[in-house]
């Protein structure tokens, strides 16, 4: 077995985690609130030092440049929220913040979102190649434009799903199922390859089985 003290104190915290799979017990709660600490103080260092330190401090005090006065003031709103009587100045950097991101991330969402949708639904066989497919990727963009056209028709509710919009609406909630189907796969392989990792971790570097 291992005899580095860190190694055997990562082996104990990642048991007392494991040990959920059996029930809630405070061996979990103590490794979960632990994470949690260490994570927020990580965090606090983080932001001290490659925000406030450097724009704060060093950029106000030390290189002079008052304009940094304007979002430091908009930031310290946030603190509002411990007065009762100037709580709902809490509302103005939360606005500010929401509305950049927002804004921020229009074109990204716009280009991700629709032009590359509208991408994969033109025939493009350079694109489109499969092996499977003997047309040069003519039946995976058919495929691709019957799966978009029924689904948008599925949530296209100006108009009463009858005739030939009820049946795309009813193709289109298979589309949709798949997609999520795919997602959650993902997800749950994103899951138990963390699973992996920490038993490679146990079995390598703890108690070493596997060379």
């Amino acid at each position: 077995m291992s005899t580095d003290p860190w190694i055997w104190l990562s082996a104990i915290l990642t048991l007392f985690i494991l040990s959920f799979l059996y029930r809630d017990n405070p061996l979990y709660r103590f490794a979960e609130h632990l994470f949690t600490g260490l994570a927020v103080g990580y965090l606090v260092a983080v932001y001290w030092f490659d925000w406030v330190k450097p724009y704060g401090v060093d950029g106000i005090f030390g290189a002079r440049d008052w304009a940094l006065l304007i979002p430091l003031a908009i930031g310290t709103l946030y603190l509002a929220r411990f007065v009762p009587r100037l709580r709902h100045l809490m509302l103005v950097p939360i606005a500010i913040d929401l509305g950049f991101s927002l804004g921020n991330s229009l074109p990204r969402s716009f280009e991700y979102g629709i032009i590359k949708q509208m991408q994969g639904c033109l025939l493009q066989p350079a694109m489109l190649r499969h092996p499977f497919d003997p047309y040069g990727g003519l039946a995976v963009g058919l495929l691709t434009l019957a799966g978009v056209v029924c689904t948008i028709s599925y949530f296209y509710f100006s108009r009463e799903h009858k005739g030939l919009l009820r049946y795309g609406g009813q193709v289109g909630i298979w589309f949709v199922m798949v997609g999520f189907g795919a997602s959650f796969g993902y997800s749950v392989m994103a899951r138990v390859s963390l699973l992996i990792s920490r038993v490679q971790f146990l079995l390598t570097d703890w108690i070493h089985i596997i060379k």
